[in-house]
């Protein structure tokens, strides 16, 4: 089986590859530009899935992720992956915690949120979502992962995701929790896609 994932992400679509390995399923990457116009990761998830499979006719999956902070009422959030003007992970982050300057840890909830759409015919999608809780450290923290993940305190681990072996972030996170009951829904509907 496979499916298209609309994404020029690279950790994205390793992610992806992992968790769809065991179920025997070739991730393709479609990477065409799509501007994300959407005001929620539903919106730009449904977008490039839509896209992929009209272009395709192979089902095509759509992911749309961020990160949403409590006190910035939800900011960065869509805007996440484009938050600083130069639109790169170490000037997002340094804007973040810049703005977050002298705010105390209580005041610096975060949640990390995926949103994955996966179309199968041209008018019949499916919706996954996970979330993760955390807070925004005060400074960057470990080199694993990518985009916040330096700057994301989860703290049942009292580590930031950059600190976290890929292994155990593949495991907890947003896109894990959203991949697994995506995995879920594959697993339960094998037949449809065969």
């Amino acid at each position: 089986m496979k499916i298209v994932l609309a994404s020029k992400n690279k950790g994205k679509r390793r992610e992806f590859e992992n968790f769809l390995k065991a179920l025997n399923i070739k991730v393709i990457p479609f990477e065409k530009d799509i501007e994300e116009r959407g005001l929620t990761f539903f919106e730009n998830a449904c977008l490039k899935a839509k896209i992929s499979f009209e272009e395709t006719k192979i089902p095509s999956a759509g992911e749309d992720s961020g990160l949403v902070v409590d006190c910035l009422y939800g900011m960065p959030g869509v805007f996440s992956n484009r938050f600083h003007e130069k639109g790169n992970d170490r000037k997002n982050r340094k804007r973040l915690l810049d703005i977050l300057k002298g705010r105390p840890f209580n005041e610096r909830k975060a949640r990390f949120v995926s949103c994955i759409v996966l179309f199968t015919s041209s008018d019949k999608y499916f919706v996954f979502n996970g979330e993760v809780e955390g807070f925004i450290d005060f400074e960057e923290k470990g080199t694993q992962g990518f985009g916040y993940d330096p700057i994301f305190l989860y703290p049942q681990l009292g580590k930031t995701f950059g600190q976290l072996p890929l292994e155990i972030k593949n495991r907890i996170s947003h896109r894990a929790k959203a991949l697994m009951e995506l995995k879920k829904f594959l697993i339960k509907n094998e037949s449809s896609f065969s």
